[in-house]
Formats: structure tokens, C-alpha cells, sequence
């Protein structure tokens, strides 16, 4: 990086106010490739003024005082933030702002979060229609106790927290044929987007997942070594034929659910302020947004979710993974048979739960319960923020240069129909936007913009508590780093300099880093 240039994490302050001025000054219309796709029909803000504008850029510009934690930063998640438990139930807690009559709306969704879901025809009818393929039969199994997935174990790799999505090079539809850069892609013809390894009887399996590891000795100054675990999987007793030509598979662990209703309240103007797609500024980093078509709206929308940002909203990802992953249909994803295609015969004629009263084998209503259930796990408060190795060990994430991608804070819109969500100073410790990871934590695979060494940037709160949560939880896409610092170690591409700087520290030093992390 030039000497003349400050760092990123530095100037974020500039490009904030700079953002929400010329979001606030400038029509639709007139505003660039970024500014066009600004527009949250998810959401219903309420206009900042010019006096709350100068507050957000003060109270999210970056720390340079590391002798002490930040105003507000033991509370990650605002009024919403929930108590640090010590048991495996951290993750599972309702936002702490809500109203009793929201606590019940909380519990009901939980109850379908968790609800096993039956084989077609049952007496159960309303939890029928599972499958015919499916990779859980419920919410829960993917996300255990709301948290991270775990690989699967041998001999026989079945899991029910981690698949393989497929996709083969494909046309761009004609709704994203304005994005110079979307990638066109399709779903495999024999197996679609997503390879299930559960299925009903009668119907085969799709696949049988298989990892194997190669050790990667890695040396650290002060005489310290990493070993770090390369993947190489494998799709393996394939029930439908072989896959089409050129197809691309990419491993994924199901991601934690707390703060999903904060990150879709942060204003969209705020998230592309960091972005700087030709790193104009020279640091090395170029933070891209996704770009993808948003079925519950009917028109192009910025990404937020799932590890490329390929949905934008909580409710259309919640629904994508009832179709995907556990075969139910929604008013979203309407097909009773998920993702089963069309050479899957036994699949499309299997029983399924729709038909008479019930038009899919879930309901809007009991939708809006689940996605209000993920919009409002509660972040769990930080731990230890005061402490002495903590502070050093963030002074260490913002010099190291960390604090570039894993944006630390953010101010939410203010919104009158979703008050715990409203006006919140919120730590998530991500921009949102994709970076290139290098070769190391490439799939491969594109995703809409999202090229195949592209992924979002995770967001970090909580994750000091995964493995409390669930002890067999991995970090990175498809958990291969069995601790933070060898998370932090498969870091390559625009991360590349920063990952070094880390490999560089004296041993205390880094062991600061990861308390710090740890703290989160």
C-alpha cells in the first residue's frame, strides 16, 4: 500500500457520509451500476436527517484508541443483545428487545424450526411432506442449536449440516441481462442445484458424500507451526447417472443463524460505501457486491445471505432452504417435489403433502413465523471486552488489516414496523460484500456476480461461542479450519497481506489476535 494512502478501515468514515448523501440526493436513476440496486422493497425506513447522518459516521468510524473498549461495544447487537450463556443454548435465545405478544410469534416459529417433518401419506398432516430427497428434516438438523454444521464424520460421510451444491455453465436469464458480470449458470439435469443424500423409500439417494484431507504443515515466526487440513470431496454411489459435463460442485456447512434480522436492516447504502470493485484506491482490497433476482419481489436486489450472498432477504433464504434442503414447498418454492427433476421419475411421483386445504406443504403464515423465529435469535453479549489481551488483540485485527473486510459496526434503518430491529448500533464484523480468497478457498463455482474464489465476508459475532454451541462445529465454508487460527490461515487473494501479517507476529501477539476473536 502506498505510504501517501490511509488504510481502508480508516477512510470508512469518509465513504459512509459520502454514501448516505448521495442516496439521500440523488434519484434512482442517476446513480451507477452500485447505486441503481440501493432500493429495499424488504423494508420500510424511515428518512435520516442531515443531524443523524453526522452521528452514524461518528459512531461507526473505526477505533484508533485501543487502550479501552468502544462506547456500547459489550452490546454486539444493540437493545436486542441477549446475555453470554455458558451452555450449548447461546445461540438460541430471542432478541432481548422483544414484546411479550413477539416472545410467543418467537416460540411458535421455533417450534416449526425444529419440527420434524414426516414422510407423505401420515396421519400428521401437518408435518408431512418431506423429500422425496431431502439433506435434514428440519431446520435444526442443518443449523444445530442455531449454529454452525459440522463435516461429516467416516466411515460413511451422511450428514445432515453439510452438502454439495451443483451447477453446470449456463445462459444468463434475461432478468439479469443488464449486470455486465452476472454469471450464467443451470442446474445440473439429472440432479439440480443441490445434492440430497436422504430420500424416501422407493426413491433413490442422490449421492454419498466423501472428504479426504491432506495436511499442510504451516510455519509461524517464534518457532510455531499450523497444521492445516486441505479437502478434496467427492460425490460419490451417484443414484441418477453420472454428472452433466462441466459441472460444478461446492462444499457447504450450514452457517450460525444469530443477528439475521440486524444484517437485513443495515442499510443497503451503508454496505455498498464499502465497496471498491477495481480497488481504485490501491490497498489491495475490492470489495464487490452480489447482485441477484429476488423471486419474493420480482426484480434485482443487493445479496446479504448465504456464504456468496446469493439471496436478499431472510424470508427467501429461509424458504430456498425448506425447498432444498428438506423438500417442503412454499409459497416461494411451490414444487412439493423440491428440487427433484425431471429424470427423477420415482421422485416426481412420490406422495407429497400438498393438495385440498393445503396449497404447499407450508403456509405463508407458519413461513412469516420462521422467518421472524430467524430474524430474531439473539447475538449473544461480548465477553471479556475490557480485558487487557483482548484490546491488544484488537489493536492487532485493525493494523493487521482485518478490519478492511470484517467491517466492525454499523448503525440499523430506522423502522417503524420492525422496532427490534429498529436504530441499532450493531457489531457484526462484516461488509457483506464478496472478496477473492484465493486459490486455497476457491469452489470454483460461481454464484450470480460471485465468481468461484469469490465469498461474503462472514460476519464474526458470536463466533468466539461455536464450538461451546457445538463442539464439533469447523470454521470457513465447509469447516476444514478446526480452530480460528487455522480459519484465519486459509486466508489468501485480497486477504493474502493480511494473512501474512499474521504468520509475521511475534507469538504473543497472535495469541492476543485470537483472544480477541475468541471474545466476540
Amino acid at each position: 500500500m502506498p505510504s501517501s494512502t490511509p488504510p481502508r478501515w480508516q477512510r470508512l468514515k469518509t465513504n459512509i457520509t459520502l454514501a448516505a448523501a448521495l442516496a439521500a440526493a440523488t434519484p434512482l436513476a442517476a446513480l451507477d451500476l452500485v447505486g441503481k440496486y440501493q432500493a429495499e422493497p424488504h423494508l420500510s425506513p424511515l428518512p435520516r436527517t442531515d443531524a443523524e447522518r453526522e452521528r452514524i459516521a461518528a459512531v461507526t468510524a473505526p477505533a484508533t484508541d485501543f487502550a479501552a473498549p468502544e462506547p456500547f461495544e459489550d452490546l454486539p447487537a444493540g437493545a436486542a443483545t441477549v446475555r453470554a450463556r455458558t451452555d450449548d443454548e447461546a445461540f438460541s435465545q430471542h432478541s432481548a428487545n422483544l414484546s411479550f405478544e413477539q416472545e410467543m410469534d418467537f416460540k411458535v416459529g421455533n417450534g416449526l424450526f425444529k419440527k420434524i417433518w414426516v414422510f407423505s401419506p401420515a396421519s400428521t398432516k401437518a408435518s408431512d411432506g418431506l423429500g422425496p430427497l431431502y439433506n435434514a428434516r428440519s431446520c435444526q438438523r442443518c443449523h444445530l442449536k442455531d449454529g454452525r454444521g459440522h463435516v461429516p464424520e467416516q466411515p460413511d460421510y451422511r450428514s445432515t449440516s453439510m452438502f454439495l451444491r451443483v451447477s453446470v455453465p449456463g445462459p444468463v436469464p434475461p432478468e439479469m441481462q443488464e449486470i455486465s458480470d452476472y454469471i450464467g449458470t443451470a442446474p445440473d439435469p439429472h440432479y439440480g442445484r443441490q445434492l440430497q443424500d436422504f430420500s424416501a423409500t422407493g426413491v433413490a439417494p442422490e449421492y454419498r458424500l466423501q472428504v479426504a484431507y491432506e495436511d499442510i504443515l504451516v510455519a509461524l515466526n517464534g518457532g510455531e507451526t499450523a497444521t492445516l487440513r486441505r479437502p478434496s470431496y467427492t460425490a460419490a454411489s451417484l443414484g441418477y447417472g453420472p454428472l452433466a459435463e462441466g459441472a460444478m460442485l461446492s462444499p457447504r456447512v450450514a452457517p450460525p443463524m444469530i443477528g439475521l434480522g440486524l444484517l437485513e436492516a443495515i442499510p443497503a447504502a451503508d454496505i455498498l460505501a464499502h465497496a471498491d470493485e477495481d480497488d481504485a484506491d490501491g490497498d489491495g482490497i475490492s470489495g464487490r457486491a452480489n447482485l441477484v433476482w429476488s423471486r419474493e419481489f420480482n426484480r434485482i436486489m443487493l445479496g446479504r445471505f448465504g456464504l456468496k450472498a446469493g439471496m436478499p432477504t431472510v424470508h427467501e433464504q429461509s424458504a430456498g432452504a425448506f425447498s432444498g434442503d428438506i423438500g417442503i414447498s412454499t409459497p416461494l418454492f411451490p414444487a412439493h417435489a423440491g428440487e427433484c427433476t425431471v429424470q427423477q421419475t420415482a421422485c416426481l411421483s412420490a406422495p407429497h403433502g400438498g393438495g385440498d386445504s393445503r396449497e404447499t406443504e407450508i403456509d405463508q403464515a407458519n413461513m412469516d413465523l420462521v422467518t421472524f423465529y430467524s430474524r430474531n435469535l439473539g447475538v449473544p453479549a461480548r465477553r471479556d471486552s475490557g480485558d487487557r489481551q483482548v484490546l491488544r488483540g484488537k489493536q492487532i485485527f485493525y493494523e493487521s488489516g482485518c478490519a478492511s473486510c470484517h467491517v466492525p459496526k454499523y448503525v440499523t434503518h430506522r423502522l417503524a414496523d420492525r422496532p427490534e430491529q429498529s436504530f441499532q448500533l450493531v457489531w457484526p464484523y462484516s461488509d457483506l460484500l464478496l472478496h477473492d480468497m484465493g486459490e486455497g478457498l476457491a469452489d470454483n463455482r460461481p454464484e450470480a456476480r460471485a465468481t468461484g474464489r469469490e465469498w461474503r465476508t462472514a460476519p464474526l459475532w458470536g463466533i468466539g461461542l461455536t464450538q461451546q454451541v457445538s463442539p464439533r462445529a469447523g470454521f470457513l465454508h465447509d469447516g476444514r479450519a478446526r480452530t480460528l487460527l487455522e480459519a484465519v490461515l486459509w486466508h489468501g487473494g485480497e486477504a493474502e497481506a493480511a494473512k501474512t501479517r499474521v504468520v509475521d507476529l511475534a507469538p504473543q501477539d497472535r495469541a492476543a489476535l485470537i483472544t480477541f476473536l475468541e471474545s466476540l
